[in-house]
C-alpha cells in the first residue's frame, strides 16, 4: 500500500512539532521524578517497601501484567473482523511501545498502526473505520469510568473529594459524544450536518495555528456511518465487553500492587482507588509526556495518599504499576516489531510499496 494512502490519523506529527513536545516531557518528567516526588516521600523508605515485597506477590503481579498486554488486543479483535490473534500480538505490543517511547506517541502508534494492518492486506476504508470506532469505545469508557466511580464512592458513605468536578466534566462530555454518535448514526443526512459542524471546528482551529484548510469530512461522515452499523451491528456488545475488560485488566494491576506493598483495604479501598484511577485517565487524556510518564506517577500518587494511603506504600505501589504497564511493554514491543519484520506480511508490504 502506498504511504500516501494513509489516512489522516495515522500521519506522524511534524519533526519541529516532535522536538517541542520532546522538550517539554523531558521538564516535565525532570520535574517530577527529581523533585515532586522526592519531597512527597523519602526514597529510601519506597526502596525498603519494595524489597519486603514476596517472590508469590511478585508473580501475581506479573501473571496480572500480562493478561493486561493480552486485553489490549481484544478491542481490536472485536472492531476488525478477519484480523487473527496473532497479528494483534505483533501489532498491539509494538504500538504500545512506541506509544510510550515517543513524544506524540498516540499519533506515531496509530501510524504503526495503520502500517501493521496494511501488510495484512487489510484496506484502507476498515483500518480507519476499526481506529474510529476503537477510539469512540475507548473515549466513552474513559469518560464513565468516573462517573461510576462518584456513585460507588457515595453509595459507600465516602467523600467524593476532587473527583465530583471530574464526574461532571466527564459526565457531561460523555453525554454530548454518545448524543452526537447516535445522532450521526440515525440517518444519511443527520451524519452529513455532524460531519460539516465538525469540519467547521477543525477549520477554526486550523485558523488559530496557522494551517487554514477545512477537512471534507461531510462525505466522510456519511461513508462511516454505513460502515459502523454494519460493523456494530454485529459486535457492539464485544465491543464494548473487551473495552470495558481491558480498563479494568489495568486497574487490576494497579489495585495488586497497592495491596502486595501493604496498603491495605482499610487505608485505600478499591472504590477509592477506582475513584483515583478513573480521575488519573481521564485527566492524562491530552498527554504531555510519552505515555503519561511522570504525570501519571504524579496524580496517582497523590490522590491515593489523599485517599488515606501511607506515602511511602502508595508511591511504592505507583512505581510497581508503572514499571508493569509502562516499562514492561516497551522490550516486548521490541520483540514483536523484530518479528514482524522477519514476518513475510512485511516482506509482502516492502515487495508492494517497491
Amino acid at each position: 500500500m502506498a504511504q500516501s494512502e494513509e489516512p489522516a490519523a495515522g500521519r506522524r506529527p511534524s519533526r519541529r512539532q516532535l522536538v517541542v513536545r520532546l522538550l517539554l516531557a523531558v521538564v516535565v518528567i525532570a520535574v517530577v521524578y527529581l523533585w515532586l516526588l522526592p519531597k512527597l516521600v523519602d526514597v529510601s523508605q519506597v526502596w525498603a517497601t519494595l524489597r519486603a515485597m514476596t517472590w508469590l506477590e511478585l508473580a501475581t503481579l506479573l501473571v496480572a501484567a500480562v493478561w493486561n498486554l493480552v486485553s489490549y488486543m481484544l478491542p481490536q479483535l472485536a472492531a476488525l473482523p478477519g484480523l487473527s490473534l496473532g497479528q494483534a500480538a505483533l501489532e498491539s505490543h509494538t504500538s504500545t511501545a512506541v506509544g510510550n517511547l515517543l513524544p506524540a506517541g498516540q499519533a506515531v502508534g496509530l501510524g504503526v498502526t495503520y502500517r501493521f494492518y496494511t501488510s495484512y492486506g487489510f484496506g484502507g476504508g476498515p483500518i480507519t473505520l476499526s481506529l474510529l470506532v476503537q477510539g469512540v469505545w475507548n473515549n466513552f469508557v474513559k469518560l464513565g469510568m468516573p462517573v461510576v466511580a462518584l456513585g460507588l464512592l457515595v453509595a459507600a458513605g465516602d467523600g467524593a473529594g476532587g473527583l465530583a468536578t471530574a464526574a461532571v466534566v466527564g459526565l457531561v462530555v460523555l453525554v454530548l459524544a454518545v448524543a452526537g454518535f447516535v445522532f450521526g448514526l440515525s440517518g444519511e443526512r443527520r451524519a452529513a450536518r455532524l460531519g460539516r459542524a465538525l469540519a467547521s471546528v477543525a477549520e477554526a482551529v486550523r485558523r488559530v495555528v496557522r494551517r487554514p484548510g477545512r477537512p471534507d469530512w461531510e462525505r466522510g461522515a456519511v461513508a462511516f456511518r454505513a460502515e459502523a452499523i454494519t460493523l456494530l451491528r454485529g459486535r457492539w456488545h464485544w465491543l464494548t465487553a473487551s473495552t470495558l475488560v481491558s480498563h479494568l485488566s489495568l486497574f487490576l494491576v494497579l489495585l495488586l500492587a497497592l495491596r502486595h506493598v501493604g496498603v491495605s483495604e482499610s487505608e485505600v479501598s478499591w472504590v477509592e482507588a477506582l475513584a483515583a484511577f478513573a480521575l488519573v485517565r481521564l485527566l492524562s487524556a491530552f498527554p504531555l509526556t510519552p505515555g503519561g510518564l511522570g504525570v501519571v506517577e504524579l496524580g496517582l500518587a497523590a490522590a491515593l495518599v489523599l485517599a488515606g494511603g501511607e506515602k511511602a506504600p502508595v508511591v511504592a505501589a505507583v512505581l510497581v504499576f508503572r514499571v508493569l504497564t509502562f516499562l514492561l511493554p516497551i522490550p516486548i514491543g521490541a520483540l514483536t516489531w523484530w518479528l514482524w519484520r522477519r514476518s513475510a506480511w512485511y516482506r509482502s508490504e516492502r515487495s508492494v510499496m517497491t
